[in-house]
């Protein structure tokens, strides 16, 4: 612990740039991963709803909520395909594609470079910093030498392991930067897949809107239905649906009834 003290106070011009890439690092990192989660959509509740706007409201209500989403399936390339549908399903496939080269992909991919440079800088200026303290020290070594100061020369090989920890604080940060780069890659790769199966549905779903809206009413293949009311744009909530009471029969006032005596007749 010594050693990292002497490092971080007596070398605070080594340990500056590179604690500086760590923290800027991790900013970028948590800012990467609060990204992916405002991006993301859970479309086994989201297509279930879309399905009944889509079937109560037509395509304008359909963009409509689509837009009131933060997902960028929904927001961005559902869309892109509502706003086509009229031209048919190949129209739509032509400006779903568009959206996510042009759009998704560009936010998908925001900040892994930043990421992946601070990675490899960090690893080389670690390095580069170790070899500066080791010519330094070498220097020291050789001119104690030549003045014949030999018990002072072993004071300088605290300096080489101190010349060390440059390299070491560049792979402290280079290493969870690259590992959460690998990760991130990955979750677009998996979020690329979510796309291509949610285009699929949307499509199947508009096609059968336009030959007959009834078509809507039942289950499609590969979209779960809920298991309680969905709320439509206009309501704020799901309610559970009220059942009236059976009818109840009127009771006649003072138990049976009694047959009325006819007027006009004699007994």
């Amino acid at each position: 612990m010594q050693a990292v003290k002497d490092f971080f106070i007596g070398e605070w011009y080594f340990a500056l740039p590179l604690v500086t890439m760590s923290l800027v690092g991790a900013a970028l990192v948590i800012w990467r991963i609060l990204l992916n989660i405002s991006a993301n959509t859970d479309m086994d509740e989201f297509l279930p709803l879309f399905q009944q706007v889509l079937r109560k409201n037509g395509i304008r209500g359909a963009i409509e909520l689509c837009k009131r989403e933060k997902g960028l399936i929904p927001n961005l390339v559902f869309v892109a395909g509502l706003e086509a549908a009229e031209q048919g399903a190949a129209a739509m496939r032509r400006s779903i594609a568009n959206e996510v080269e042009l759009q998704v992909l560009p936010r998908l991919h925001f900040l892994l470079p930043s990421i992946l440079a601070i990675a490899k800088i960090a690893t080389m200026v670690g390095l580069f910093f170790t070899v500066i303290s080791m010519i330094n020290t070498f220097d020291a070594i050789g001119r104690e030498s030549a003045a014949g100061k030999v018990k002072e020369i072993g004071g300088h090989s605290s300096k080489i392991g101190l010349a060390l920890f440059a390299t070491a604080i560049g792979l402290f940060t280079a290493i969870p930067l690259v590992f959460s780069h690998v990760l991130f890659k990955a979750w677009i790769t998996r979020f690329e897949v979510k796309i291509k199966l949610a285009t699929q549905k949307l499509i199947t779903l508009v096609t059968n809107y336009k030959k007959d809206p009834r078509l809507l009413d039942g289950p499609l293949p590969g979209i779960p239905q809920p298991s309680r009311p969905v709320a439509t744009p206009g309501t704020t909530g799901s309610a559970a649906p009220v059942v009236a009471p059976p009818p109840i029969p009127p009771t006649p006032v003072g138990g049976a009834a009694r047959p009325v005596p006819q007027s006009g007749r004699g007994t």
